[in-house]
This record gives structure tokens, sequence and C-alpha cells, in this order.
């Protein structure tokens, strides 16, 4: 601090139940808040209090209270409170307690209409003051006799109101915090059942009154924000006049902007906003009835659609794939029909088989599966030879049974042919000598193009690898003898 700063002296002390006074710090003591300190009582004696303000703020404080800084009444700080002085102030204050209940006891003996609400000592014990409540006055001197000869001290009465009373006995309120009495409220002001009228609350003293047993103290905090609110909302104080009857104010919500009316003996409320209101107010001082109390609803325009914006329809894109799909699935659907279907494949006996046709894939397959002549037909339009084309497909070049190649076909050949039950034989491949010389293999077809034909279900058969196989390292006379077809 500046060497030539003078601090202010005034300094607020608190007490016992949150009550708080000025004192003067004469000696220039160095106090910080929470000290406690030992001042000048009201009449002889000394007290002790707790700093609760200092410096500049008290004099501000003591502008707000209107309490001049000159003024006489105005006692002084003795000293920094010791050990001793806090020991004997906290031996005193156990005493209260007793001596509450003791005066209690007294007052119902004398039958006064008076409640003792505390009790507090002065720090020397010279002095005790009695706070109470009552509603009319009373004659308290016979009581004072009996307190002073019970507790061989002064007594001094003190009347407070109920709404001190509950600040210095403290509580939690209905909003969940403690009581602003208790805690930093100082001045009461007078609360009126119209602040609770304009809040739009409900008339329950139940829940609008405090601990004390008074209109509570918090609804005077939020009133002018509600007196600035209702400028805007007019004030209804006749029934609205309509066709259909007359509307009652009902509620009024403040910050929406928004009024309930209804019809006497209807339950059914009718919203309408303040703009409204007003306009059937102005009807109404002219004469005039509205047909309801509602403003009549304008139909709006529809705004075109989209697809009246946009050239042509949105729906024509999936009208087109679903045309797509359907096409694509009819080809599909004529491929695999009747007559582009590969010929189901008939069994031949193994007696019947050609052991060398096992190894040559180039041999007469239509003979052996049995292959419609339209087959060949179908496939007219493909560039491929008239061995491609007879040679069987999908399931038919397969054998019927992968087990059954080796060894056992030799010896089930020489059995004969099998005859079904009741039935002709079936008919067999004639013998090498009595076929027809074949064609000459094209080297690609020789080295895997016709010996690796894939079957109808785009699988290979094996057929083919075998006729690949007997190509490279088979029969000499299969495979190399050319002729014309």
């Amino acid at each position: 601090m500046p060497s030539d700063f003078k601090e202010f002296d005034l300094v607020e002390v608190r007490f016992k139940g949150g009550r708080k006074d000025f004192y003067r710090n004469k000696s220039r003591l160095p106090l910080i808040i929470g000290d406690a300190v030992v001042v000048e009582s009201a009449g002889s004696g000394w007290h002790l209090g707790h700093v609760s303000l200092k410096g500049e703020l008290v004099r501000l404080q003591m502008k707000k209270k209107k309490v001049p800084q000159d003024s006489k009444d105005i006692r002084t700080i003795l000293r920094v409170a010791t050990e001793q002085d806090v020991e004997r102030w906290q031996a005193v204050r156990d005493l209260e307690t007793g001596t509450m209940f003791k005066a209690r006891a007294v007052v119902d003996e004398l039958r006064l209409k008076m409640k003792l609400s505390d009790v507090e000592y002065q720090a020397d014990r010279t002095r005790a003051t009695f706070f109470y409540s009552a509603d009319d006055r009373v004659d308290f001197r016979d009581l004072i006799k009996r307190l002073a000869d019970e507790f061989r001290v002064r007594v001094e009465m003190r009347q407070i109101s109920l709404r001190h009373e509950a600040g210095r006995l403290g509580g939690i309120g209905s909003c969940g915090r403690e009581l602003c009495c208790s805690t930093w409220l100082t001045d009461f002001k007078s609360v009126s059942t119209t602040a609770a009228r304009y809040q739009n609350l409900s008339l329950n003293p139940a829940k609008l009154s405090g601990q004390c047993g008074r209109l509570k103290c918090c609804l005077n905090y939020e009133l002018d924000t509600y007196l600035d609110a209702l400028k805007d909302i007019p004030q209804v104080q006749r029934p609205l006049l309509t066709e259909k009857g007359d509307y009652t104010l009902q509620k009024t919500d403040i910050f929406k902007k928004k009024m309930w009316f209804a019809v006497r003996g209807d339950n059914n409320w009718v919203v309408v906003p303040t703009e409204r209101v007003r306009e059937v107010l102005e009807l109404n001082k002219r004469g005039e009835k509205p047909e309801s109390l509602l403003a009549p609803v304008l139909e709006e325009e529809k705004a075109p659609e989209v697809t009246a914006i946009v050239e042509g329809s949105l729906e024509r894109l999936d009208d087109k794939i679903k045309a797509s799909k359907r096409t694509k699935r009819g080809k599909k659907k004529k491929e695999k029909g009747p007559e582009g279907a590969a010929p189901a494949a008939v069994a031949t006996p193994r007696s019947a088989r050609n052991p060398s046709a096992r190894f040559n894939s180039s041999s007469d397959a239509p003979e052996a599966t049995g292959a419609p002549a339209s087959a060949p037909e179908a496939d007219a339009g493909s560039a491929t030879s008239p061995e491609e084309r007879s040679r069987p497909r999908g399931a038919a070049a397969r054998p019927l049974n992968r087990r059954g190649r080796g060894r056992g076909d030799g010896k089930r050949s020489s059995e004969g042919p099998r005859t079904p039950e009741g039935g002709a034989p079936e008919a067999t491949r004639p013998p090498r000598e009595n076929r027809p010389p074949r064609a000459a293999t094209p080297p690609d077809a020789s080295e895997g193009g016709a010996g690796r034909g894939e079957g109808s279900d785009g699988r290979r058969g094996r057929s083919g690898r075998r006729g690949n196989r007997s190509g490279r390292g088979g029969n000499p006379e299969a495979g190399s003898t050319p002729s014309a077809s």
C-alpha cells in the first residue's frame, strides 16, 4: 500500500444470529476478515465478535444502510481476542440453551402470550438478552424480576418479528437451500398477495408461506420482471363476445403471450394469442361479434410438386430400370427353355461302352447320350465345329459313377448289355470296325480346345479332360487317324 494511504477506520463485526454492527478501529489494528475481536458493549462490559467486512466496502455498506460515519453511537474495538477471551465466551454460550428452556417454563407459569425464541449472553456474563415474538403487547415486568433472580444477570427483553426469528433459528427452505434470512438477507420488505397474482401463482397459503408463517420473501425477487412482461398483455375485464358464445379468461401465460378462454359450462379451453385477443376486444368495443374466437385460417397455396417442375416425371427412371430387368429375365428364361436347354443324359449300360472311349473325347457322343437332332440346330449360329456341337454338355459329359472307372469296367463290359425290366435291351455302340472314319482333330481341339469342353452349367466336362490325356499319350490309333467325316 502507498505510504500516504489511510485505510477506512470503520469495521463491520458479526455476532450470534447474523446480527451485524459497525465499530471504529481507533488503534489501527491489523485486522483480517474472520478475526475474533473484543468490542465495547452497549451498556457496560465487553463482548466478543468476528470481523465480517473491512476497508472501502464498509463505507459502501454504511451508505446503503444510511448510517452516518460521524455518529456517536458507533463504539470502538478494544483489542484482538486472546485465547482466554475465546474460552470464556465459549463457556458462556454453552449456558444459553439451558437458560432458554428455564425461561420458557417461567413464561408458561405466568401465562404470557409470547414466544421465547433465543437467548444471547454477553461475553463477560453480565447481561442476557431474551428475544421473543408476540402478536399483541405483553406486560413482562414480573417476568424480568423472575429471570433476574433466577440467573443473576441483567435481563433485556427484545421483541423481533417472525421473519427475524426464522433468520436467527435458520433452516432449509422448500427450494432445498438454506434460508435467505439466515444467510444474506438483512432488510425484510413487505410481501403481499398481489405479487403472487401477477406471477399467476395459486393462492394457496401452504405453498406461498415460508417457515416463519408469512409469505415467502422470494416472491418479490422476480416481481419486476413479471411487471415488465405484463405491459404487452391486454387486460381482459369482461368476457369476450362471439357468435358461438361468451368466453371468459381462465389462464394467462405471460412469457409465451398466450391466453386460455372457455365458455361457461364447457371444460374445453381455447388457446388464443394476445394479438387475436386485442382484435376481439376492439370488435366488441364497436359492437361487433366475430364468428369465433380463433382467427380465420387462410388456405395456403400448395407449392407445386418437384415432379411438375422437373421436365417429365422422376418415376420414368424407375420404369426404365424395371423394364430392363424384365427383358433380361425374359431372355434368360428363353435361353434356358425347352429349345435351348441341354438335353437330359440317357444312361447307357456299362457293358455297351467302349473302354477306349474313356481316353478319347472326340468319340461319337450323340450315340451314347441319345442327344436329339434339334440340339445342333439350336447352336447353329455359334462359331463352333461340328464335333463340338455334337459333343454332350453338362450332366451328359460326366461319368455316371466315378468309382466305376478303371479295371472294373472291363469285367462288366463282358457281361453283355443290361436289359431293363420288361423291355428290349438298350442300343449299344457299334464295334470299332463298323464305325465310320473320323475327321482330323484340329490342333487346338486336341490340345484342350475340344477336349476341355464346358457343359451348359459352365463347368468343365470330365470327358474333355480324358480326351486331352489321350491326345498326349493315349491310343495312337484313336488320336492320329485323319479321315473325312
